[in-house]
């Protein structure tokens, strides 16, 4: 949400200026990259573009337009110290832009929590009706893939557990393996998410489980790293050690 109501003037400029992915102009001038100065100039006009070019991409995508050839003028004109506002113009101007548009976002960005929340709330209610599959009264759903050792501890709220991991979103993609990356994981189990911390406590050491997590057990309404916000998840989990685990 801030990223796209934080665009700055300068940013949004500069890509324009350099020509936008979706405003693409050929290329009239090959410029030199021979020096680490003329490299740092560069990738500094660059990363200013990659980022006012996704913002404003994103505003686009929720019907809110910019006049492309306005914001090109701008630049050129305050650049050459002719700009036609003024300092104070310009912040006005932009906050006045930001308060426009905030409750545009908002209203699309809830529409977007709604049907990933609703599609996750539909994988799990078939979900459920898979054979194998139970589901907790908390509405967590777990599938047992290995049964782990026979008479073997549980963990506690509060131990420290090692485990592999692999966790997808319902559409199959990957955000995080431990398997992957060949390194067991080890943590506080009252560190974790609530569906995490839920499920683990159902494995005997040694088992292999499919934790299917509705949003309100995972991350809920935030986003975390590559997870969009409101996801449901999907974790195929092994217990491999209890911390002071004897059995």
């Amino acid at each position: 949400m801030k990223k796209v109501l934080k665009v700055t003037a300068l940013a949004a400029v500069i890509a324009l200026a350099a020509g936008c992915k979706d405003n693409a102009q050929p290329v009239t001038e090959e410029v030199k990259l021979d020096t680490p100065e003329q490299k740092a100039a560069y990738a500094m006009g660059a990363s200013l573009g990659n980022y006012a070019d996704q913002t404003l991409k994103q505003q686009e995508e929720m019907g809110i337009t910019i006049d492309r050839e306005l914001l090109k003028k701008g630049f050129i004109e305050a650049l050459n110290g002719q700009s036609q506002l003024n300092d104070e113009e310009i912040r006005t101007s932009l906050q006045g832009h930001e308060e426009r548009i905030r409750p545009v976002i908002e209203k699309k960005v809830q529409e977007r929590l709604d049907e990933d929340r609703k599609k996750g709330e539909d994988f799990l209610k078939e979900n459920a009706k898979k054979e194998g599959v139970k589901t907790t009264d908390s509405g967590l759903q777990y599938e047992v893939i290995e049964a782990g050792e026979e008479g073997a501890s549980k963990p506690d709220a509060e131990d420290q557990v090692t485990v592999h991991y692999t966790g997808t979103l319902i559409d199959g993609t990957v955000f995080d393996s431990s398997v992957e990356r060949g390194q067991p994981a080890t943590f506080p189990l009252n560190g974790v998410i609530k569906g995490w911390q839920e499920g683990l406590q159902l494995m005997p050491k040694g088992a292999k489980y499919k934790l299917y997590i509705p949003a309100e057990l995972g991350y809920g309404d935030q986003a975390a790293g590559s997870i969009p916000p409101a996801s449901t998840l999907v974790f195929e989990v092994e217990l491999l050690d209890i911390a002071g685990d004897k059995k």
